[in-house]
């Protein structure tokens, strides 16, 4: 059973920044894509950024600029870097592992906040 583990959620500052991690329990390599995805309250999950085995990024208009999301195959991790945050990235953010064959993969999620 793979596992993905959330952490670098927590409180900021409009303007501020953090970086999330996303630990998965097996080699990265094994899956077709990893990403981040974030749910606000009342509204669906959406996506923020995702990277493919490839190192091919792509990311939500609405975090471009801002965001940037890299891998790290030797740690098994893929990270989320996160500046020049707003009150409308509060949320709880979700890291996702994408496979070959099945369904995809969810960690448990890490709340973000930030505050005006």
């Amino acid at each position: 059973q793979v596992q993905l583990v959330e952490s670098g959620g927590g409180l900021v500052q409009a303007g501020g920044s953090l970086r999330l991690s996303c630990a998965a329990s097996r080699s990265i390599f094994s899956f077709n894509s990893m990403g981040w995805y974030r749910q606000a309250p009342g509204k669906q999950r959406e996506l923020v950024a995702r990277i493919s085995s490839g190192g091919v990024t792509n990311y939500a208009d609405s975090v471009k600029g801002r965001f940037t999301i890299s891998r790290s195959n030797a740690e098994n991790t893929v990270y989320l870097q996160m500046n020049s945050l707003k009150p409308d990235d509060t949320a709880v953010y979700y890291c996702n592992a994408r496979t070959y064959i099945g369904p995809d993969i969810w960690g448990q999620g890490t709340q973000v906040t930030v505050s005006s």
